[in-house]
């Protein structure tokens, strides 16, 4: 388990409270994953960002009429601390029954109490249902690997000895699996998610990534953490001249997750799958 999350609410009982809450939300230290990795925060091979999805998104107007939408946060994947999720939960649970102004002055709340716990500014948009249900479903782009008939006997950890390529073929190509799964370290709940990648460099082998990412079926991390060993075990295998990792989970709690870690500074997309 992650020392700090220790401390936090996540596996604990805890008191939903309606009302405006900022302290409710609690930081967990980046540094303590990486050091795991062999990273600092000056050494990151990568750029990127943590999607949320909140789909509980809900307030008062002065009237005292509710209001529901669905908020995007972004946070910085080099920020200090990321969120814990269930805090993160029961801090927008505190906006049910408190009165903004307007939306405006919710988000530059949300921004400000976010990015205070990030450490470092985070992103929000709050979207109404109509705006989110216009933009429907998207497919991960690329090959799906799913069906590949491949053996498994191992999903304690992730195994990175499994991933196979070849030095002889410089390819460029995107592929994807919706069969991801890891646990939560501290509940030891499923986490749900599909994974794609996509990179330039040694040609990978299809049924080895696919055998890779099974073995994380029994793994304990948290979601940003396994899609940063997924980049590094693929960066070290394929010394490519690009790549980019990255995974959207199934929600928990109203809220779902997705990190981006990626060689490049691209303009990331943050579209639902067909599980979200």
């Amino acid at each position: 388990m992650h020392p700090a999350a220790e401390h936090s609410p996540l596996g604990k009982s805890s008191e939903y409270i309606a009302t405006y809450t900022p302290s409710l939300l609690f930081p967990i230290p980046r540094t303590a994953k990486w050091a795991e990795l062999g990273l600092t925060a000056d050494t990151l091979p990568y750029k990127g960002v943590d999607f949320w999805n909140c789909f509980e998104l809900s307030w008062l107007l002065p009237s005292g009429k509710p209001v529901v939408a669905i908020g995007e946060f972004s946070i910085p994947a080099d920020s200090p601390n990321i969120i814990e999720s269930k805090s993160f939960k029961l801090y927008l649970n505190s906006l049910n029954q408190t009165p903004f102004v307007d939306t405006p002055t919710l988000e530059a709340t949300l921004v400000n109490d976010l990015s205070a716990v990030a450490g470092k500014p985070v992103g929000v948009r709050i979207r109404s249902l109509d705006e989110v249900q216009a933009e429907g479903v998207v497919a991960l782009p690329g090959v799906c690997i799913d069906d590949l008939d491949i053996s498994v006997s191992n999903y304690e950890h992730p195994r990175p000895e499994l991933l196979r390529c070849d030095e002889s073929r410089i390819v460029e190509e995107s592929v994807h699996s919706h069969l991801l799964k890891s646990n939560c370290p501290v509940t030891r709940q499923p986490d749900w998610g599909s994974v794609a990648v996509e990179y330039r460099g040694a040609a990978l082998d299809h049924a080895s990534l696919l055998a890779y990412l099974v073995s994380f079926r029994q793994h304990s991390d948290f979601h940003e953490q396994c899609v940063e060993r997924i980049f590094l075990d693929l960066q070290r295998l394929l010394k490519p001249e690009k790549l980019t990792v990255y995974a959207r989970y199934v929600r928990r709690g109203g809220l779902d997750i997705n990190p981006y870690r990626s060689t490049e500074a691209v303009q990331l997309p943050n579209h639902r799958l067909v599980r979200q």
